[in-house]
């Protein structure tokens, strides 16, 4: 059993690996409330037939009292002296969103120009197939360095809400020395990243009211109050004109980065004109937020605040009316360790604490997690550092990520701390959550060779477990 040899196999099922994705990637998994759930007992079938047929053992759907199914299996044959590596994917997608804004079907994957377009094949699904691609290669040689086990969720798109409880009742079958959730990004296509934090989010809904009815807004206008002004005075006070939150107190629990993480924020590659073309920006001037804080630390060590969600009437449906509710649903993010109970707290009160005139404002919470951080240091971690640079050639960086996963605290717990490391595949071109999500095929084989190499370097990390 020799890496070459399992790196040769690697490449020559790369063609394999790929058929594999968009057979997965053509099951519309969709976990939002609303779609087939169906289409995710499909997916979770064949989920499990990928894992059988790449040499796992104990392959099973498991499932939870009103949870979309978990997929779960195990490749345990090097030894009780090799370090268990627990790896994560999740088989769910996103909604497909506007159908008319995809230039194909997102539920049939087609190559363009490099890449491979379709709802899911990035996020998550190639996160999984590279992992058993790597797992293949190795078996096909005769067996893998480490033991291996997975485990890939059906609902990690709704905010993974039963995983805590999963990972309490699975707890002994997923002990494992260490954990690779491959759910992450690349700070730029090609530049392999090892995330060391998250941010946390709370969601809150607020419906703004001023009638019981709608109204005729020339009869009844001007001394009427209209709903849908008074929402947007309302939701205005959250922000000032640079986009800084607005809520006092709200960032005092926000902690300052310390000198190392500064200089590795200050090391990393920051190209304005190519972060404003990826990210679609249409005027010039200023990036938002804080303008005395760098643009990764604004993105991935700041609270910022966003509305998700804007309700009225229609377009297409408007009359000259009053409405008589507007909603929106407003989403906070929050920087890695500040609290997210308080904040769901403050922000609910600022809400509530002077309604517009003649209006009545009805805030709740959707959702509150905090967000995660790690010191990315230790054998499993200069592992990681290892297999990146010989996956993808090159030296890879540390990153933050301005999202939130809730899930990787309870993994953390439920392995008494078990060192979490989040590698993935998405890149800044990649639409992930939007219309024509895409993956990168050359970072695809990029990161198969990485999870092939990852799984040799992981062979040298010291157990957790008694021997």
């Amino acid at each position: 059993m020799t890496r070459a040899r399992a790196l040769e196999r690697l490449e020559a099922g790369v063609g394999r690996a790929l058929d594999e994705l968009c057979a997965l990637a053509r099951i519309p998994g969709v976990s939002a409330a609303g779609f087939e759930p169906a289409a995710l007992e499909r997916s979770a079938e064949a989920v499990a037939g990928l894992l059988r047929a790449a040499g796992l053992a104990r392959v099973e759907i498991l499932r939870l009292a009103g949870a979309h199914p978990y997929v779960v299996g195990e490749w345990c044959s090097a030894g009780p002296r090799a370090p268990t590596a627990l790896i994560y994917a999740h088989h769910d997608v996103q909604p497909p969103g506007r159908r008319e804004h995809w230039r194909s079907d997102p539920f049939e994957p087609v190559q363009r120009a490099g890449r491979l377009y379709g709802r899911g094949v990035v996020d998550d699904k190639a996160g999984l197939i590279v992992h058993l691609a790597a797992l293949r290669a190795w078996l096909e040689c005769g067996g893998a360095p480490i033991n291996v086990k997975l485990i890939v969720e059906g609902e990690e798109e709704i905010g993974s809400p039963h995983l805590a409880e999963f990972l309490r009742a699975q707890r002994e079958r997923l002990a494992a020395d260490v954990i690779v959730l491959s759910d992450t990004a690349n700070l730029d296509t090609g530049l392999p990243s090892l995330t060391t934090s998250l941010r946390g989010l709370v969601a809150v809904d607020v419906a703004v009211r001023a009638l019981d009815h709608p109204l005729h807004s020339g009869m009844w206008g001007g001394p009427v109050a209209d709903t849908a002004t008074c929402l947007l005075r309302l939701l205005a006070r959250l922000v000032d004109d640079r986009g800084v939150i607005g809520v006092p107190g709200l960032a005092d629990d926000a902690p300052e980065l310390d000198a190392e993480r500064r200089a590795r924020l200050a090391a990393l590659p920051f190209d304005e004109a190519a972060f404003r073309a990826q990210a679609g920006l249409l005027a010039s001037g200023p990036l938002a937020g804080e303008a005395a804080r760098s643009a990764w630390e604004r993105l991935w060590w700041r609270p910022s605040l966003a509305f998700t969600a804007l309700e009225g009437v229609p377009l297409a449906t408007a009359a000259n009316q009053l409405m008589d509710v507007a909603r929106a649903r407003i989403g906070l993010r929050l920087a890695p360790g500040q609290d997210a109970a308080r904040a769901a707290r403050l922000l609910l009160e600022f809400l509530r604490r002077d309604p517009p005139a003649g209006a009545r404002v009805d805030a709740k919470l959707a959702s509150a997690s905090g967000g995660w951080s790690t010191r990315a240091e230790g054998p499993a971690f200069d592992a990681a550092r290892r297999a990146l640079r010989l996956g993808y050639g090159r030296e890879p960086v540390e990153i933050g990520c301005g999202g939130s996963i809730p899930f990787v605290q309870p993994f953390c717990d439920a392995l008494d701390g078990a060192p979490a490391l989040l590698l993935g595949l998405e890149d800044p071109l990649c639409n992930a959550h939007s219309e024509n999500e895409s993956l990168d095929l050359e970072d695809f084989r990029r990161a198969a060779r990485a999870a092939l190499h990852l799984q040799a370097e992981l062979a040298g990390v010291p157990l957790r477990r008694p021997a």
